[in-house]
């Protein structure tokens, strides 16, 4: 599968590691998360889970109140249990 726009894809053989990782970054804010193909239980499903986090996300941060420029505190909460579920 290709990467996509906020998604990458790792699969190098030579390290343990192979999922996708969801990189957002916004109002100075960057978040990451990284869906594991061992863990969802292959390359579709973890990359549908990485597909629903982000849009999630997005639509959480692009919606949010600024502060001076800044995200709010809430609005980091609320991203940190959207990634801490997916």
């Amino acid at each position: 599968m290709k990467s996509k726009k906020n998604l990458t894809r790792f699969t190098y053989e030579t390290t343990a590691f192979q999922g996708w990782r969801l990189c957002l970054a916004r109002a100075g804010t960057t978040f990451t998360k990284y869906f594991s193909d061992k863990k969802y239980g292959g390359v579709r499903k973890s990359s549908k889970a990485a597909d629903v986090a982000l849009k999630e996300l997005k639509e959480l941060v692009d919606s949010s109140r600024r502060v001076d420029g800044k995200l709010s505190k809430t609005t980091l909460a609320k991203a940190k249990k959207i990634l801490d579920a997916a």
